[in-house]
């Protein structure tokens, strides 16, 4: 079974970066097709995602992402990361790490909070 745990600084500034990590444990990936994601969720508004890799190491962005926030992960694909620049106070929200599976459930993390402010 797949567990996801996020971690990362919850207070940062305008402009400045932040980096969040999805640590990884419990079951193989290796028989299945895969992408990694983070999903944010602003208060008072819809999920919305923010970046993704593939098992393949290919990235993605939703617009609001693309030029400032950056996914990866290690070799070992034991945490995922997902590093911030330049951040808004609009970036405010609860960050969840989700595995996207072609066959069987997809795993959430239980979400880290977020805040971008002065």
């Amino acid at each position: 079974q797949v567990q996801l745990q996020e971690s990362g600084p919850g207070l940062v500034k305008p402009s400045q970066t932040l980096s969040l990590t999805c640590t990884v444990s419990g079951g193989s990936l290796t028989s299945n097709l895969y992408y990694w994601t983070w999903i944010r969720q602003p208060p008072g508004k819809e999920r919305e995602l923010v970046a993704s890799i593939s098992s393949g190491g290919v990235t993605n962005y939703g617009a609001s992402a693309k030029g400032r926030f950056t996914i990866s992960r290690d070799t070992a694909e034991n945490a995922i990361y997902l590093q911030m620049d330049s951040l808004k106070p609009e970036d405010t929200a609860v960050y969840y790490c989700k595995l996207v599976v072609l066959i069987g459930s997809d795993t959430w993390g239980q979400g880290t909070q977020v805040t971008v402010s002065s």
